[in-house]
């Protein structure tokens, strides 16, 4: 590569770079507040919080790197013509197509990466994330034993623990369980262990009172019990949810699905097969899209007033490529012959980022006409 291509390619690696840390803060932050109401309200810990947080990247980082790579390429392109770097570089003979290629090359590496979050480490932080959530979901010790709260580990369960020993004893605790329609029972004890058990965990009450209340006839019950076990576990899913979603399985597992995948997932052959190259897609209209971003800048040549009409033209030719991509993918999850329709909307971007380079170099022909 030569100087300036060098140059220009690292201009658009700096500010990807800068546009993927602020966009990625953005995006993570966001959701970083929502699992922090959920994760700490529940009663987790600050490290299993940032656990969740953490997986949640992959993902966060695979959404944001088009973008940053689009942005870039045109910011880059409107900083070269606003200091007149781009009108000198033309004046020596740099045609369109010539510019383009540090552009292209900043393309491919924006697709490597993309490559890489979408078939090894978004599928791999989901599938980690679905089993930690699901031992959350699990983790009724967590849920409850949190002191001075009312905690409502599932619909029609409240649970109140005014305090825990060191050794683990609750202390003053209230138990209303509300999932009949027929009657509301409400527990009081003075103290109550948590044990584990091979059914599941229980709640040993010592010393405390029953309080039945049945609907139809408003008639209270009152029962008075040195112990009794209350069972947590019911409380509980079944069991660990370790079937593993679509958007988590491998990509060789959604180019040619076994029949215990299908099983496994119970989606359709043509919905898995569709997703398979939808994640190669992604790749390719990533780089494709930088490339858009900076040839339409290209065209009309230097301005004092800018280049605004050229970027809203970017703009409106990214929102059509990536509607007609969706629209795409939605309709080859039909058919299991339809994957072909996945790359449809990276077809439709190469070409108009042919026809956009081959007009950008038309004004500068037509000049030269002139002149002789």
């Amino acid at each position: 590569m030569g100087k300036f291509d060098k140059y220009l390619l690292s201009q658009l690696m700096i500010l990807f770079g800068f546009f993927s840390l602020v966009l990625v803060l953005v995006y993570w932050i966001n959701r970083a507040v929502i699992l922090f109401d959920q994760l700490i309200a529940s009663g987790q810990s600050a490290s299993t919080f940032l656990e969740i947080t953490a997986l949640t990247l992959p993902n966060v980082i695979r959404i944001v790197l088009p973008i940053s790579a689009f942005v870039a390429s045109v910011f880059v392109a409107n900083r070269l013509n606003s200091e007149s770097e781009l009108v000198v570089v033309q004046a020596t003979g740099y045609s369109p197509w010539r510019l383009i290629r540090p552009v292209a090359v900043f393309g491919v590496i924006v697709g490597l990466l993309l490559a890489v979050l979408t078939h090894f480490l978004v599928p791999a932080s989901i599938r980690q994330l679905d089993l930690r959530q699901t031992e959350i979901t699990r983790n009724i010790t967590a849920r409850l034993l949190t002191e001075g709260t009312f905690v409502h580990p599932v619909d029609g369960i409240t649970f109140y623990v005014r305090e825990i020993s060191p050794e683990g004893e609750l202390h003053d605790i209230f138990l209303s369980d509300s999932r009949s329609e027929r009657a509301q029972t409400t527990y009081s004890a003075r103290r109550a262990l948590l044990i584990a058990e091979d059914t599941g965990p229980k709640l040993i009450m010592i010393n405390g009172l029953a309080q039945t209340l049945t609907r139809p006839d408003q008639r209270l019950a009152v029962t008075s019990f040195s112990d009794f076990a209350f069972d947590i576990g019911a409380l509980l899913p079944t069991s660990l949810a370790t079937n593993r979603r679509v958007v988590s399985l491998p990509t060789r597992d959604l180019l040619s699905p076994s029949v215990a995948v299908l099983n496994e997932t119970g989606s359709t052959r043509a919905n898995l097969i569709k997703t398979g190259h939808e994640r190669i897609s992604q790749s390719l209209l990533a780089a494709v899209a930088a490339v858009i971003g900076f040839a339409t800048l290209l065209l009309g040549g230097f301005s004092r007033f800018g280049l605004w009409r050229q970027i809203a033209a970017a703009v409106v030719i990214i929102m059509v490529t990536k509607s007609l991509d969706n629209a795409l993918i939605d309709a080859a999850r039909r058919s299991v012959d339809g994957w072909p329709l996945v790359y449809g909307a990276t077809v439709l971007g190469v070409v108009a980022a042919v026809v956009i380079l081959s007009l950008a170099g038309r004004p500068l022909r037509m000049t030269r006409r002139s002149a002789a």
